[in-house]
Order: C-alpha cells, then structure tokens, then sequence
C-alpha cells in the first residue's frame, strides 16, 4: 500500500493528501468551521468502505461467473453513545439468482476494509522530527 500524507492545504481546516503520485483534499464541512472543498475524514472511511466492498463483490462475481452487472454501496457513519456505527446498504444489479444475491452478501462482510474496521485495530504513533 502506498502510505498517505497529509499537510495543511488552503482554508481554515482543508487537508492536501498524497498517496503516491495522486493527490487529493480532504476538509470539514462549512458548518463544523471547514470550507467545505472535500470529502471529511469520516466520509473517506465511509468511501473506503463503500469502495472496497463493491470491489470485492466484483471480484467475486467475475470469479464464480455471476452475472453482476454493478453493485451500488452506500456507506454512512454515526457517532451513537461514544461508538461510530456504520451502515451499508447493498444494491445488487443483474440476472442474479437468490441464492447469488445472499451469498454475495456474505461476502461483502469480507471486504479488507469490513475486516479491518470489525477487527481489532491498533495505532502506533511517533513523533519524527
């Protein structure tokens, strides 16, 4: 993976990431004092949610040639009682049987993100300089 650095960008709260050679913002919405110019943090771990379980339901279906024509994940994250719940709603397009749609259901919660986020997650931090 390559690793992800962020730095301040313009405004009051906007962040300059890079990933490699690509770059991209993240920043706070205009009501919680940000400008508004990007997707929040939370969004992005909602993204990478939403973005690793279609992947894998994409992968899967190529692999056990199901007729998958798109699958559509819609992610959300709510902060309830000091806990961060998160929702994901599936829509499964294609000449799918049943019997397909649950199985790939199941493997949606095998998504690295889904794994990583439901495991046990540990931080390390350093100060460099």
């Amino acid at each position: 993976m390559r690793k992800v650095i962020s730095q301040f960008g313009q405004g009051p709260l906007q962040q300059k990431l890079t990933a490699g050679d690509l770059h991209f913002v993240s920043d706070a919405e205009v009501s919680k004092g940000g400008s508004g110019t990007g997707p929040s943090p939370h969004e992005y771990l909602g993204a990478a949610l939403a973005a690793c379980t279609s992947m894998t339901l994409k992968m899967y279906a190529g692999r056990k040639d199901m007729k998958l024509e798109n699958a559509i994940v819609t992610a959300d994250i709510e902060r309830v009682d000091n806990v961060e719940e998160f929702s994901r709603d599936i829509q499964l397009m294609g000449d799918l049987t049943a019997e397909e749609k649950e199985r790939l259901l199941e493997i949606a919660d095998k998504c690295p993100i889904h794994k990583a986020l439901a495991g046990e997650i540990q931080i390390k931090t350093q100060l460099v300089n």
